[in-house]
């Protein structure tokens, strides 16, 4: 079966930086896209990064753009999410999610458990 695990998150300073990694299993992983999502307490879901199964085009929200890198390793099975330059406003539950198709975003099917990461002095 399909299971995505995430890691990664923590506490970080504001400017700092995390790398929340997500090992994937269960299909066939250079053949969909992965995307990142997070949830903020008392808020709804924020898309916040994709990538297509070969690498060849990301997205990101205008709220991370910039400071966010997504990257893949398909010999990994694995899924990147690198953030610098941390914001308090970044305090979330990121969770990594399995695209429907290899070139699409928010168009997913499965989901991690979330990592926490909290930006806090």
């Amino acid at each position: 079966q399909v299971q995505l695990v995430e890691s990664g998150g923590g506490l970080a300073q504001p400017g700092g930086s995390l790398r929340l990694s997500c090992v994937a299993s269960g299909f066939t992983f250079s053949s969909y896209g992965m995307s990142w999502a997070r949830q903020a307490p008392g808020k709804g879901l924020e898309w916040v990064s994709g990538i297509y199964s070969d690498g060849s085009d990301t997205y990101y929200a205008d709220s991370v753009k910039g400071r966010f890198t997504i990257s893949r390793d398909n010999a990994k099975n694995t899924v990147y999410l690198q953030m610098n330059s941390l914001k308090p406003e970044d305090t979330a539950l990121y969770y990594c999610a399995k695209e429907r198709f290899e070139r699409s975003w928010t168009q997913t099917d499965y989901w991690g458990q979330g990592t926490q990461v909290t930006v806090s002095s």
